[in-house]
């Protein structure tokens, strides 16, 4: 474990880079050989948008990463936060219970708060309105959404009290299951099922996509679905119900348009409808 912690505490930015290319790679390539959905459409063509979003979040991210390396020094050297109030603990544990608690603040916590807020959801559509979700759908943020997320993963380390370790370690396995969750592959049923009672499994993630309420304000998790059930947002949805987009914006050449994407979170607030009887 030290010698874990001690590569995360230096990791270089190529192989973080490596990692987000090697990722979105390998998701590509299963999605050709196990695909969950017989996507009609031009994956190249789909991908433009949504990897100049994933080009944007990585500069945003590395601008901004000099933030996280002093709070994350700034609340290990004045022992504060959560995990550095509680009783000497294994390495192991301290490590396991920073992810957990960042994934809370990084990923759920600001999923369901751009859900509820009129002005965040805006910028969130951005996101949902992708009707052929892939490993590249992952992240597609508007810029303005991928500096929310920073902001509340830093919120998430000066409460966590995570250190620099902790933090890219969390980042890490968070870029993974991203791509994880919203890569087109299908997986056996009873396996994704089984899976998603710890962590959130690709099924779990794609209901969340479903173009219609109750099912895209549920599902908010990104790495661990023990925060959805705990506080009662996990629905289930049989796969082949899942219809993608969000049914207030169902322009799907509009949806395409990376300038129109940009431009997105400027328009008229339209939250999706209660979903028909299913």
């Amino acid at each position: 474990m030290e010698t874990i912690i001690h590569y995360f505490e230096t990791i270089p930015s190529l192989h973080r880079s490596l990692l987000l290319v090697g990722g979105i790679t390998f998701f590509w390539v299963l999605e050709g050989a196990l695909p969950l959905f017989k996507l009609s459409y031009k994956k190249w063509k789909h991908a433009f948008p949504n990897l100049f979003f994933t080009a944007t979040t990585i500069v945003i991210n590395f601008s901004l990463a000099f933030l996280l390396l002093k709070s994350a020094d700034w609340v290990q050297i004045n022992h504060f936060g959560i995990i550095n109030w509680l009783p000497e603990m294994p390495l192991w544990l301290y490590v396991v219970l920073g992810v957990v608690l960042l994934d809370f603040f990084g990923a759920y916590l600001v999923h369901f708060v751009e859900h509820k807020v009129k002005s965040l959801w805006m910028i969130h559509l951005v996101h949902h309105t992708d009707h052929n979700v892939d490993t590249t759908t992952a992240n597609r943020h508007h810029p303005l959404e991928s500096m929310i997320r920073f902001a509340f993963t830093l919120f998430g380390v000066f409460v966590v009290g995570a250190p620099i370790a902790i933090v890219m370690i969390y980042q890490s396995i968070s870029l993974i299951f991203t791509q994880f969750t919203h890569a087109n592959i299908k997986m056996n049923k009873r396996v994704d099922k089984i899976l998603s009672s710890i962590i959130i499994s690709p099924d779990m993630h794609k209901i969340h996509h479903h173009h219609m309420l109750p099912y895209t304000d549920s599902n908010y998790g990104n790495i661990f679905s023990l925060w959805d059930r705990i506080f009662g947002t996990y629905l289930y949805l049989e796969r082949e119900k899942i219809v993608y987009g969000v049914d207030t914006f169902p322009n799907e050449k509009t949806n395409a348009n990376l300038m129109e994407l940009l431009k997105q979170p400027f328009q008229g607030y339209r939250k999706p409808t209660n979903s028909e009887e299913i």
